[in-house]
C-alpha cells in the first residue's frame, strides 16, 4: 500500500536484452508509471531503456542515472544523488518505475537505491529474467539438478579467491568476464576445468555467441562463463 499520498517505487527487472523476455507485470507497471528512471553510462544511451523503448510513449518523465564506465564500484555519491532525485518524485505523489537490466536483485544497480530508500517509501520489486538463467538457456546447460549446488563467482575477485571458490564449486557461473577473461582462463586451466567451460556473450541479443571458453580471446562485459565439474546423470 502507498504511504499517504506518496508515490511508490517499482524496481523493474527488464531482462537480459531481448524485449520479448519482459514480463507482463513489468510491462503493465512500466506503462502506468508517470516517471521512468534507469541507469545509463556517462555518455550515450541506456541499455535498460533500449530494451523497453517501444513501450515508452514520450509523455513520461524520464530520469537517467549516469554511471562512470570504469573499474570498481560506482561512487556512493551517484547513488546518493539518484536517491534524492527519485525521493523528490515519490514525495510529490508520483510513482517511479526504476528499470534494471536482468533482475533488480542480481547484481542490479537498483540495490543501491533500495538500501537508501527502502525504509522511507513503499517499494515493490518485479523480478526479471536474469543474466544467469539467460546464459544457461543459451548454452543449454542445466544450472542444477537433484542435490547439486550452484555457485555464482564474479570474475572481479582476486585470482587466489577465484581459485579457492572454484575449487569448492560443483557448478559455477562466472559473470562479469570482460577484462578479467585472462585471469579466469588461467585459474580454470590450473584447476583442470577450462576444457569444459562455456562462454556466453550478450545472452538473448541478436549478436549472442556461445563458445568454448578456451577459444575466447576477448570478451565483452556482458559475458558469463559456465562450468560444470560433473556430467549430468541420465
Amino acid at each position: 500500500m502507498k504511504a499517504g499520498n506518496r508515490g511508490r517505487l517499482y524496481g523493474i527487472g527488464v531482462g537480459p536484452g531481448d524485449p520479448e523476455l519482459l514480463t507482463l507485470k513489468a510491462l503493465r507497471l512500466l506503462r502506468a508509471a508517470p516517471v521512468v528512471a534507469y541507469p545509463a553510462p556517462e555518455h550515450g544511451d541506456s541499455f535498460a531503456r533500449k530494451i523497453v523503448a517501444e513501450w515508452l510513449d514520450g509523455r513520461q518523465h524520464e530520469i537517467a542515472i549516469r554511471f562512470p564506465m570504469r573499474p570498481g564500484p560506482p561512487p556512493a555519491e551517484i547513488y546518493d544523488h539518484a536517491a534524492l532525485t527519485v525521493a523528490a518524485e515519490l514525495d510529490g505523489g508520483r510513482d517511479v518505475a526504476l528499470l534494471c537490466q536482468g533482475d533488480p536483485l542480481f547484481y542490479g544497480s537498483f540495490i543501491g537505491l533500495l538500501t537508501r530508500l527502502g525504509d522511507r517509501f513503499s517499494i515493490e520489486i518485479v523480478p526479471g529474467v536474469s543474466s544467469l538463467t539467460a546464459c544457461a538457456a543459451a548454452a543449454g546447460m542445466p544450472l542444477a539438478t537433484r542435490d547439486e549446488s550452484l555457485s555464482v563467482i564474479p570474475a572481479t575477485l582476486a585470482e587466489a579467491d577465484l581459485a579457492r571458490r572454484l575449487a569448492a564449486a560443483e557448478i559455477a557461473a562466472i559473470p562479469k568476464l570482460g577484462r578479467h577473461l585472462a585471469k579466469v582462463k588461467r585459474v580454470l586451466e590450473k584447476t583442470g576445468m577450462l576444457a569444459g567451460a562455456i562462454c556466453v556473450e550478450r545472452a538473448s541479443l541478436p549478436n549472442q555467441r556461445v563458445l568454448r571458453l578456451a577459444e575466447v580471446d576477448d570478451a565483452p562485459y556482458f559475458s558469463m562463463a559456465l562450468v560444470r565439474k560433473t556430467s549430468l546423470e541420465r
